[in-house]
């Protein structure tokens, strides 16, 4: 089992790939993880730019919503991650970054298509949630209901939240997304409102929430 320590260590560097593939800018987005089963969970502080984590700006909360120790301001997103956990006991980290081509494509009324094996795969299915603010108690619970029924969850005109049973899997989910995203934009420009993933090849590929 991976140490809350290794954990952190993992979500560091997600912070740092995430910032160098354009996936966030600034001090945007959030990141945390729970150990299989655990009641606490650590995020990412409040203000924290994710290609500068170190070890001292994650909190550590309770699925109460308690704050039990590390940096003493948690994100303001800490509710999304809370309830996600509650929703979704299977899920020991979830990624919550401002990828702009997913956003953008969503922003203009279209479905992200699944176009590749590895969309398929990784991304399965995906959830949408209305713009609320930052924040705010109705898009936690909005992304936490969603959460219920996929792993890949867009927050309109804001970013994604990405769910797995560790860390690694939520971080693929959402570059697997933002390029899911990407092709589709590219399909959109030459014209093209229907290519996706052979449909008769789904059942082959075993898929995310139980």
């Amino acid at each position: 089992m991976t140490t809350r320590e290794e954990a952190v260590g993992q979500l560091i560097e997600v912070g740092r790939l995430a910032v160098e593939r354009g996936l966030v800018v600034a001090s945007g987005g959030n990141l945390s993880a729970r150990q299989p089963g655990g009641t606490e969970f650590v995020v990412t502080g409040t203000g924290t730019w994710l290609d500068r984590l170190t070890p001292a700006d994650f909190s550590v909360m309770t699925l109460d919503g308690g704050l039990v120790g590390g940096a003493q301001r948690p994100s303001s997103e800490w509710k999304l991650h809370q309830r996600t956990y509650r929703a979704r006991p299977d899920v020991n980290a979830v990624v919550h970054l401002h990828p702009q081509y997913a956003v953008l494509v969503d922003a203009l009324g279209h479905p992200i298509r699944l176009i590749t094996q590895d969309h398929a795969f990784y991304v399965w299915s995906i959830g949408t949630v209305p713009y609320f603010p930052n924040g705010s108690d109705e898009l936690a619970d909005g992304a936490a209901a969603q959460a219920r029924d996929h792993d890949c969850i867009v927050l309109s005109h804001h970013g994604c939240s990405t769910l797995g049973a560790d860390v690694g899997m939520a971080f693929r989910r959402a570059l697997n997304l933002e390029e899911a995203a990407t092709a589709t934009y590219r399909a959109l420009l030459l014209g093209d409102t229907t290519t996706t993933f052979p449909p008769e090849a789904l059942p082959d590929l075993h898929h995310g929430p139980p």
